[in-house]
């Protein structure tokens, strides 16, 4: 008896989903549970698990095509064996180019989305140098390799040319679709400027303070809870501080009402090779530091795999970014809408300060928050900063709520 492949149901925000890569092909083995194919929505990358021990029999949409939910994907027959390979002259270009792509990714670290350019292109995934984390190959790495292969193969034998000529070899260039998660991001962040004041107010905070506690503790701290301690909680906590003296920075405009939000939903912006992703830390106020550092730890882990849920992703009422972690010094991040503020970190660079009317080396970062004019004043988004200047400038106060 065969079982039919179908769409997960899929969350009521998302219409859609784009069938990226059948992971196994007619006549291939999988195990109970093993993932058949990759449907990527306009905010995670979802699984499709075989419900049995077995193969695919027929493919009912091919790599590429938009579908909803319950739409058929693939006829799969629970407890065959896999079929013999065909003759190589019997394979479709496609097939073909997958099977090359998954041959040459056995041990090499692939987002989905460089594991989607890899099947598209056929470069062996070994020989792309990865510049992500850990060695990971990301997606722009697969574009260039693939752009430098074709240059190479393109540019005939040299030969050579009088002193007056100079050669000139072809310019190569790749057309890659955008994925549903930057067309999402584009729309979004398009629709932001379109519909908000947006306006950034910075300031710059002294971090000796913060620097000398993790210092002091940062071993302990990962002994007992497991995790290590890092800036994020620090700035996760003196941020729900400002908002509750400023509540008007974790509110919300509703057509021509103000909502203003009695509970701190931190979303913590996450780069991926999909592009960024914004994960939500849900009641942050009852978090204590080390929840608040697993839980992002977790979220960037699950945020490179493609395995966040759609709800993980949802809501929030401000949101911080860090930029400091690519060595960003100074910019002006944008409202995630609805919200209405978010805080931007820049790198900690050690610059002379006057204290005390003495010249001293500091560990300093740029702050920026971006907010909507429509609700936030000036004077209340420099009230914000501040309060996050004395709360990471003296971190008892975060202890201590004041």
């Amino acid at each position: 008896m065969t079982i039919e492949i179908r769409v997960p149901q899929l969350p009521e925000s998302v219409a859609d989903a784009t069938l990226v890569a059948w992971r196994k092909q007619p006549g291939e083995a999988a195990n109970r549970d093993e993932n058949l194919a990759d449907l990527e929505t306009d905010k995670v990358v979802l699984e499709v698990p075989a419900p049995a021990a077995g193969v695919i029999k027929e493919f009912k949409v091919q790599q590429g095509a938009t579908v909803k939910s319950g739409d058929l994907l693939a006829i799969f027959e629970p407890g065959a064996t896999a079929v013999a390979a065909p003759k190589a002259a019997s394979k479709t270009e496609a097939a073909a180019k997958t099977e090359t792509a998954a041959k040459s990714a056995s041990g090499t670290k692939l987002g989905p989305a460089a594991r989607r350019v890899v099947e598209e292109t056929g470069v062996e995934a070994a020989a792309v140098s990865g510049t992500g984390r850990d060695g990971r190959v990301t997606k722009a790495d697969v574009v260039a390799h693939a752009a430098k292969q074709a240059t190479s193969s393109a540019t005939p034998s040299k030969v050579a040319a009088p002193p007056s000529v100079v050669p000139s070899g072809p310019r190569a260039e790749q057309r890659v679709p955008m994925t549903r998660l930057r067309q999402r991001i584009a729309e979004r962040l398009v629709q932001a400027q379109h519909t908000a004041a947006l306006l950034t107010t910075f300031n710059e905070v002294d971090l000796t303070a913060i620097n000398e506690l993790r210092a002091r503790h940062k071993d302990r701290f990962e002994k007992q809870h497991g995790v290590k301690l890092g800036f994020m909680s620090f700035f996760v906590k003196a941020s729900i501080e400002a908002l509750r003296k400023v509540p008007v920075m974790n509110a919300a405009v509703d057509g021509n009402d103000i909502i203003y939000h009695e509970y701190y939903d931190i979303g913590v912006a996450v780069s991926t090779d999909r592009g960024l992703v914004v994960p939500v830390l849900r009641n942050a106020e009852n978090l204590g530091f080390a929840e608040i550092e697993r839980q992002i730890a977790d979220f960037g882990a699950r945020a490179r795999s493609g395995s966040l849920t759609i709800e993980e992703l949802q809501g929030g009422t401000f949101t911080v970014t860090n930029g400091g972690v690519f060595g960003s010094l100074l910019s002006t991040p944008i409202v995630n809408a609805p919200q209405s503020a978010i805080l931007g970190m820049h790198k900690i660079q050690e610059r002379p300060v006057v204290i005390d009317g003495q010249v001293v080396v500091r560990p300093m970062m740029y702050l920026a928050v971006s907010y909507d004019h429509r609700i936030i004043d000036g004077r209340e988004a420099v009230q914000f900063l501040v309060a996050i200047k004395d709360c990471l400038e003296d971190p008892g106060r975060i202890l201590l709520g004041l």
